[in-house]
C-alpha cells in the first residue's frame, strides 16, 4: 500500500492496530481507524476515524457499513481481538463463546459487510495467531483462544478462496509476541517492529499466496 491508499482497520485505537495506522499514515495513505472508543493517539494519526462499532453485533457492523458508505477500500485489516484464559477444570464458556464472537466471528462479519467495496488488487489482512495452529499446540490451555484464532484462520482461508476469482487476496498473519496490553506487557517485540513485519507480509500479498498463514518475520506457519 502507497501513496493515497484507503485502508481500514478495526481496533484501531492501541497496540498493534494503532501502530499499523501510524505506519500506513506514514506512508501517504488514507487510514480509516474503526474502534469502540477513539483515542488521542490514533486522532493524531487517522484520515478519520469510525467510533462507537462494535464489530460483534449487527448494529456495530451497520454503523461501520453506513461509515464507509460510498468509500472503496484497498486494504482491510481485521486487528480486533480479545486474549482471555481457561484451564481444564475450570473452563468458563461464557468467555470462550466472548473471544469466539470477537477473534473469530467479528472479522467475518466485517469482511462480509465490506468486501463489495474492496476493488480487484485489494487486500484483506486477518491479524490471528500462532496459537491458532492446531500442528503447532505443544502446550495445551487457553481453549478459547486457540479454537477463535484457528475459527478465523479456517474463515480466512475459505474467504481467500471465494474472493480470488474477484481479484482480492487474504493473509492470516500471526504478529509475534507483541508488548502490549492484551499480554500485560510481556512480549518479546514491540508493537512498533510487530506493524513492520506486519506490513512487510501484506506487501508481499499476491493472489498467487493468498490464503497463506504467516508469522510477521515471514516464517510460513502451519495449520
Amino acid at each position: 500500500m502507497s501513496d493515497n491508499s484507503i485502508v481500514v482497520i478495526t481496533g484501531a485505537n492501541r497496540g498493534i492496530g494503532l501502530e499499523l495506522a501510524r505506519l500506513y499514515a506514514s506512508r501517504g495513505c488514507s487510514v480509516i481507524g474503526v474502534c469502540r472508543e477513539a483515542s488521542p493517539e490514533l486522532k493524531e494519526v487517522a484520515a478519520r476515524i469510525i467510533d462507537r462499532v462494535d464489530v460483534t453485533t449487527d448494529e456495530g457492523v451497520a454503523r461501520l457499513v453506513a461509515g464507509l458508505e460510498g468509500e472503496h477500500i484497498d486494504l482491510l485489516i481485521n486487528n480486533a481481538g480479545l486474549l482471555q484464559d481457561e484451564k481444564l477444570g475450570r473452563i468458563d464458556f461464557d468467555s470462550i463463546r466472548t473471544q469466539m464472537e470477537i477473534n473469530a466471528y467479528a472479522p467475518l462479519r466485517v469482511a462480509e459487510a465490506l468486501v463489495d467495496q474492496i476493488p480487484s488488487g485489494g487486500k484483506i489482512a486477518n491479524i490471528t495467531s500462532r496459537m491458532g495452529s492446531i500442528a503447532d499446540n505443544d502446550s495445551g490451555g487457553r481453549y478459547g483462544y486457540r479454537a477463535s484464532k484457528a475459527a478465523l484462520n479456517a474463515f480466512g482461508k475459505s474467504l481467500a478462496m471465494d474472493l480470488k476469482p474477484r481479484g482480492i487476496a487474504v493473509a492470516q498473519l500471526h504478529p509475534g509476541y507483541v508488548k502490549t496490553r492484551m499480554v500485560n506487557f510481556g512480549g518479546l517485540i514491540t508493537p512498533e517492529e510487530s506493524a513492520k513485519g506486519l506490513a512487510e507480509r501484506i506487501d508481499g500479498l499476491t493472489l498467487d499466496n493468498t490464503g497463506s498463514f504467516w508469522h510477521s518475520n515471514g516464517e510460513e506457519l502451519p495449520w
